[in-house]
Formats: C-alpha cells, structure tokens, sequence
C-alpha cells in the first residue's frame, strides 16, 4: 500500500471511530410538536409550584408546548401501567423520560429498573416518539448516576442528560428537602435540557 493509500486509510478510519462516539442525535421539532415530560416527583415539581416545575421553565424557554407528567411516588413500574394512557393523549414527539428514583429508594434491583427503562423505551419508541433518558443520582451522600442508565442509553442509542439533576441535588441552595429541588433547582435542570436539546438538534 502506498504511503498516501495508508494515510487515506487511517484517516476513514478516524472519521468512522469519531462518528460511533458521537452522541445520538434527535430530529428537529416542529413548532407544533409536543413535548412530555414523563416520570416522578421531580417532573412533577414536588418542592415548588407547578409553574416554575423544569417542564414549565422549558415549555418557556424552548417555545415548545411541554405537558407535566409527572407522578409523585411513580416508579419505573408503575410508569409502564400508565405510560401508554399518556402516550395516547398527548401524542407527543418527543419525552423526556425521568425514572429511576423511587426504585432505589424503595431498594428495587437494579436489573428490574433498567429492564423496565428499557420496555419504557421500546413503549414510547413504538408510539412515533423520540425518547431523552434524564439520569437521577443515587439517593447517597456522593451518589451519582448508576451506570444502568448508561447502558441503557448506549444499547438503545439514546441521548442521555445524567448531570443536570445530579448536580442540582448536591447543592443545597437549589434543593427543597434531601431529595427535590427547588424552584431554582428546576430551573436549572430546564436550563440544561433546553441546552442539551439544542445541542442534540431538536431545537
């Protein structure tokens, strides 16, 4: 192989390793598409009022129309029974699902709470919908995300916003009890969804 054949090569090659890592994208909404905000408390905006929940802040900063489905208490179980209600409803084209939380609370296995994100997905996949997986950290002091939320989204290609609620929840300014923010918590988290979702092409 010729020198100039060999860097060609090795060239395609990058371009390709770059483009498996690249993180997946979403198609760009329309104005008239719907946004669903599907999960806990912390959709719903427990620890605030319900117009300064992340799903209200982001219907404003986004000009989206964003529908609060948030259930205190929902686990990733519990969601499944009612998330096909929802879906039909709604008919949105995108949901940021946020679950997980109530699980470890309530010491679920690990494995039956990635294999329920997982038919979580597969559910609002089937229904036309793009899906954003919104990781929650570990309710411990230092706790991140658990990584089943990682593998959920890299073996269903998802995009993936595991910081916004990590970080808000490690502050103590913009939290309302140990395990909810604050208004100025939510506000946060829409902030950093409005970002992601740009930066994924959906806005």
């Amino acid at each position: 192989m010729l020198p100039i054949q060999r860097f060609l090569f090795a060239f395609f090659a990058l371009l390709l390793l770059v483009a498996c890592d690249r993180a997946p994208t979403l198609p760009k909404l329309s104005p008239h598409d719907v946004i669903l905000a599907f999960g806990d408390s912390l959709t719903h905006g427990t620890g605030a009022s319900e117009e300064t929940a992340y799903p209200a802040v982001l219907a404003t900063l986004s000009g989206h129309t964003v529908i609060n489905a948030g259930v205190p208490g929902d686990t990733t179980a519990t969601g499944l029974q009612r998330l096909p209600a929802v879906l039909d409803e709604y008919k949105p084209r995108l949901v940021l699902l946020c679950l997980g939380g109530n699980d470890m609370l309530r010491k679920q296995p690990e494995a039956t709470t990635e294999n329920n994100l997982r038919l979580l997905v597969q559910t609002i996949r089937s229904s036309g919908a793009e899906v954003v997986l919104i990781a929650v950290p570990e309710p411990k002091l230092f706790g991140g995300a658990p990584d089943f939320y990682a593998r959920v989204a890299k073996d269903m290609k998802l995009p993936l916003e595991e910081q916004a609620f990590n970080d808000v929840l490690k502050d103590a300014r913009l939290k309302s009890d140990p395990v909810h923010a604050n208004a100025a918590g939510y506000r946060v988290v829409a902030e950093r969804l409005d970002a992601f979702l740009k930066e994924a092409g959906a806005l």
